[in-house]
């Protein structure tokens, strides 16, 4: 059995799906495709492909026929894992780091922070004491006479991200790294004490029937790339997916841009009556909701996952969180960046002069893969058994996969030195296929898209999306 064949066969079983429908899934390999010293095209192979399986699945229990074929191609995932590189908005190319979401070096080693968002960035320069308009190089210079750990700590605890660079041996012996490796890549489970629904259909048979998803209604209260990949993928199997944002925290134009195609996007302050009346509305008619979140930051809100099946009963609830929900990090902001740096990817991927990155921001693009296959299994299991289901994904749980559970790459691509990267803080650019049959275009009330298709595919199951992504927030806080 071949690595990603094993890498496929597990997650598979991770999401409770039955092993003969393995024999349903075919794939293009295409050598080179997402190179790395880990395994990154075998873990983008296993998510995408469960994903398209979950989907095929579950496109037989809405028709009543055979479990469609699956076919993953390493060509169009390889594509889709760098989708917000391929973005092109009237021709423009999003800037997808800004100036200080970088690695740099400290007086004893590395941290790498992330600033894209203009709170963030105000919350790294003020832990540090610089004016707003802190250059790059003033920065170097403040960072360049602090250890790597006073950074971390530092920015923390004043709402930033920094996170110290660690070997995969550190990161184990640390207590989130401990913390990690004792949960499963992904948990699926009933929640306690909701009251048992009833066997339910996947949706309310309305629309496309090759759209497996359709009729399904799921809430989105995700951000940035993993959830929101998750739910961009079951927007495309026909679920009607409506982003829910506090109008406090204005998204990055081209990250929705990226990210939103098949669904609609609202904003809702849910510390104000009227609107939260709206949520709970909303709520009363979902099937799904999808948070990511950091573990108990919407509990105000009464949306733990008990809380959401006493008010509606045969829910999926899927969280995500950075860290997971357990450890002395699990209250932590975090992105697939600093992930890549605490668990000692950056530390293999790099060189002996400097830190490097993984060829795609693969924990992100992965775990979202990996989610929305973990809510279409449910969706299938709710319609044979009932009940009230949860899951929940980590990206520092995908990041142990990566290194410990898939292990080193194959024989076929052996490990070596890597030349200098012309931009080191962002991932590298591969070149080792042609991604311009995977990118498609179309118009929008954003102008002009190119955008990298979906990776997603199974035997009669839909090629692109219904819709591109429209502006950000501005649609009807109701059901289509």
């Amino acid at each position: 059995m071949t690595r990603s064949a094993a890498g496929t066969e597990s997650v598979w079983a991770a999401l409770g799906g039955d092993p003969a429908l393995l024999s349903r899934l075919s794939t293009v390999v295409r050598p080179g495709a997402l190179d790395a010293r880990l395994p990154v095209r075998e873990l983008a192979r296993a998510c995408v492909g469960a994903c398209a399986l979950a989907g095929a699945e579950l496109t037989a229990v809405r028709t009543g026929g055979n479990v469609p074929g699956v076919l993953v191609d390493d060509a169009a995932v390889a594509t889709a894992f760098v989708s917000e590189r391929h973005l092109l908005v009237d021709g423009r190319a999003p800037v997808n780091f800004a100036p200080l979401s970088r690695f740099w070096r400290t007086a004893d080693g590395w941290v790498r922070t992330h600033a894209n968002y203009p709170h963030h960035r105000a919350r790294l320069l003020e832990s540090l004491r610089l004016d707003a308009d802190a250059s790059v190089e003033t920065v170097a210079a403040c960072l360049g006479e602090r250890s790597a750990a006073e950074v971390e700590a530092t920015v923390y605890a004043a709402g930033g991200l920094a996170v110290a660079l660690r070997t995969p041996a550190q990161w184990a012996a640390h207590e989130q790294g401990a913390a990690v490796a004792r949960h499963p890549l992904l948990s699926r489970e009933s929640v306690a004490g909701a009251e048992r629904s009833a066997p339910s259909a996947p949706g309310r048979l309305s629309g496309d029937p090759l759209r497996p998803a359709a009729g399904v209604r799921v809430l989105d209260l995700t951000r940035v790339i993993a959830g929101p990949v998750a739910t961009r993928t079951l927007a495309l199997l026909g679920a009607d997916v409506l982003r829910v944002d506090t109008p406090w925290l204005p998204e990055d134009p081209d990250a929705h841009a990226d990210t939103g195609f098949g669904k609609r996007s609202t904003r809702l302050d849910l510390g104000v009556r009227a609107d939260r009346r709206t949520f709970e509305d909303l709520l009363a008619g979902a099937d799904v909701v999808v948070t990511g979140y950091r573990p108990g930051a919407l509990d105000r809100f009464a949306l733990t996952p008990e809380a959401l099946a006493v008010r509606r009963p045969g829910l999926v609830v899927a969280q995500l969180s950075a860290w997971g929900r357990y450890g002395p990090w699990s209250g932590r902001r975090g992105f697939d960046s600093l992930v890549q740096v605490a668990t000692g990817i950056a530390a293999i991927e790099g060189s002996a002069e400097r830190p490097g990155a993984l060829p795609a921001q693969a924990l992100d693009h992965g775990t979202g893969y990996l989610l929305a296959a973990a809510v279409l299994r449910s969706l299938t299991e709710r319609s044979r058994e009932g009940g009230t289901r949860l899951v929940r994904l980590a990206l520092a749980r995908t990041a142990a996969w990566l290194v410990d559970g898939l292990g080193r790459p194959d024989e076929e691509r052996p490990d070596q030195e890597r030349p200098d990267q012309e931009r080191p803080d962002e991932e590298r650019w591969d070149a080792s296929y042609d991604p311009e049959p995977w990118l498609a275009e179309t118009d929008s009330d954003l102008g002009r898209l190119k955008y990298a298709r979906t990776p997603v595919s199974f035997t009669g199951g839909p090629a692109d999306w219904a819709r591109p992504p429209g502006r950000w927030g501005t649609d009807a806080a109701r059901w289509a």
